[in-house]
């Protein structure tokens, strides 16, 4: 069997990093032929006891805890790959459950389908049992509040520009180098666009799915969608650009109503081109989190309006922000 090594960045990840490992403990994957390289950014809660305790009570995997002292993920990546002694290379993250099935099927498809890159599919799933944590979990699953196709689902395989987490050939980074360590987000997205540019490819496989848990506050969902925004934009100060027209869209529309709003306390025309326009996206979102309600629990009517707002503004603000600290 090939020997496979997982990377799982995390930092302050208490509450997940248990049914992280717990789910890749019961991979049936050969336990000789994997190892888990879990690379702690500096955590002040109990991330790293936890990880200890896994390590002493399941000597058959070997799971080693390293330290990343520049806190951001993509030191912590690469960290990984440099110390990891597989010739496949898996990327998982501590917000998700793996069913047992995952790393075979990952390790399957890698070899017959001749790609450099493959993943497939999330399932997100409330992180707690409130109405909130359920609304977000309705928006990023819905095609209104996610483009991409690993959340959205796929019913064949397909050519991708990127998946969730990845399982790549080692080979990979020998070939076109590491993550780029300037960007604190989205250097997954980065660096599959430079291996696709490099001519390898990226295959998302439907039959690979796993259990994702997003950020289950107001503030932490809008803090996650805002950084989101911002680092679509700022690496452009570095001479990097992977962003695509979707991730555009949020930047636009949100200049657009801000612009419109200023302007119209001064012109009417401006005046009621906001209203037509806000009033316009009101009734979208309303007539959306409407439908989503009466099919799940129709309490959800009175959050899924501003979940939806959340994630729209806060990553089309992060944008702007990006684009005025470029200048």
């Amino acid at each position: 069997m090939i020997e496979v090594s997982i990377i799982i960045p995390c930092r302050n990840e208490e509450k997940f990093i248990g049914k992280c490992l717990d789910s890749i403990i019961n991979q049936d994957y050969p336990k000789e032929n994997l190892e888990v390289l879990v690379v702690d950014s500096a955590s002040e809660d109990k991330t790293k006891e936890i990880i200890e305790e896994f390590k002493i009570k399941n000597l058959k995997l070997k799971i080693r805890l390293l330290d990343n002292p520049q806190k951001f993920t993509p030191f912590g990546l690469n960290l990984g790959i440099k110390e990891a002694k597989g010739a496949i290379i898996m990327r998982m993250d501590s917000h998700a459950e793996y069913p047992p099935d995952y790393i075979s099927k990952c390790v399957s498809h890698l070899e017959e389908s001749n790609a450099d890159n493959v993943g497939g599919v999330i399932k997100t799933q409330p992180a707690n049992n409130s109405l909130l944590a359920r609304a977000i979990v309705l928006v990023l699953s819905h095609f209104f509040g996610a483009a991409s196709v690993f959340r959205l689902g796929s019913k064949k395989p397909r050519e991708v520009d990127t998946v969730f987490g990845g399982c790549y050939k080692r080979e990979v980074f020998d070939k076109i180098g590491y993550f780029d360590e300037r960007l604190i987000r989205s250097q997954d997205i980065e660096f599959n666009k430079r291996l696709k540019k490099s001519g390898g490819k990226i295959l998302l496989f439907p039959e690979i799915a796993a259990t994702y848990y997003p950020q289950a506050t107001i503030r932490g969902f809008t803090r996650h969608n805002f950084q989101d925004g911002f680092w679509v934009i700022y690496p452009l100060k570095f001479g990097v650009r992977y962003f695509s027209l979707r991730h555009l869209i949020p930047l636009f529309f949100t200049t657009t109503v801000l612009i419109s709003l200023i302007l119209g306390l001064f012109f009417f025309w401006f005046k009621a081109f906001f209203v037509l326009l806000f009033g316009s996206y009101l009734l979208i979102i309303l007539l959306i989190s409407f439908y989503l309600a009466l099919k799940n629990n129709l309490k959800l009517f009175f959050i899924l309006p501003f979940a939806f707002f959340s994630r729209h503004f806060s990553y089309g603000l992060g944008s702007l922000v990006g684009f005025f600290k470029l200048l």
